[in-house]
């Protein structure tokens, strides 16, 4: 009997249950499920989504770089850290609020409507965050500003924006809503890109060793361009008329340039700015007022 009982296998060791009666990999599983339930409570899932799909729609040379930026831009978009401090304080916040509307702004070319469009709304948001004492919105000083930088940062020449800062302005105490800020925002990128296509059309017509052109060529050029631009009367969008610019052939161009120098009449040089002025006034014709 006593060898029979040596012989009796052993017992396998009950399984390890917590107090809650649950199997321990119940609890790593539940561990894990906390953790994802945490990261999306405090909203990180979502930025962090939101991070990708800024990669995705602006296809940057160096991703880890732009979502460097980007985070590190994320801590201005909020209204609690609107200025409730000194004058000097806010001075500063609203630089930043501006440096990161830009940003936003910058994201994705103008002709990436969707993502364009979104990219507004959010510097939208971030210029119109108040502090504990203003009310939300975004006022005519604030929106003039920007305008004035994003004129400044593309390198245009102040002579040729000036006429189109003039006309779409608004004034400081002046409430911006949302379309006028999206329709002044896009009419200055779409400028821009206007002025270096007509910069680059220049330097076709250029004489390299005087650097200016003929006038009588590039009066010629200008007045194909502004035929190009008439043409597109009936559209509303400053893209549709940087698309009526670029519909310009080698043909009507070489045509233009033909009929002026077979003119034989004298001539005097034009230089680059005189003819960025003329080509933006063209652009800026076209644009209705504000108000």
């Amino acid at each position: 009997m006593a060898a029979v009982e040596k012989r009796r296998p052993a017992v396998a060791p009950a399984a390890s249950f917590p107090d809650s009666g649950r199997p321990a990999v119940s609890r790593a599983a539940a561990a894990t499920e906390s953790e994802e339930d945490f990261l999306r409570q405090v909203g990180v899932t979502e930025m962090l989504r939101a991070a990708l799909l800024k990669v995705l729609e602006a296809r940057p040379e160096e991703p880890i770089a732009f979502l460097a930026h980007y985070f590190e831009n994320m801590g201005l978009r909020s209204p609690a850290n609107g200025g409730a401090g000194e004058p000097p304080g806010q001075l500063l916040l609203q630089q930043q609020r501006l440096g990161r509307a830009l940003w936003h702004l910058r994201l994705a070319h103008h002709s990436q409507r969707t993502a364009f469009n979104n990219n507004v709304g959010v510097a939208y948001e971030c210029l119109s965050a108040s502090g504990r004492k203003k009310k939300p919105g975004l006022d005519g000083r604030t929106y003039s500003e920007l305008l004035k930088r994003i004129c400044r940062d593309g390198e245009a020449p102040e002579e040729v924006v000036a006429p189109l800062l003039h006309k779409i302005q608004c004034r400081d105490h002046e409430a911006v809503p949302l379309d006028v800020f999206r329709a002044g925002m896009l009419t200055c990128f779409v400028l821009l890109e206007f002025v270096a296509r007509a910069g680059a059309l220049y330097q076709l017509l250029e004489d390299p060793t005087l650097a200016v052109a003929d006038r009588r060529v590039g009066q010629a050029v200008l007045d194909t361009l502004e035929g190009a631009l008439q043409a597109s009367d009936g559209a509303a969008v400053p893209a549709c008329f940087l698309e009526a610019g670029s519909r310009l052939g080698p043909d009507s161009l070489a045509l233009a340039m033909d009929r002026a120098l077979v003119a034989r009449r004298p001539s005097s040089p034009m230089t680059r700015e005189e003819f960025l002025e003329k080509a933006a006034a063209l652009f800026i014709a076209k644009v209705k007022p504000v108000g």
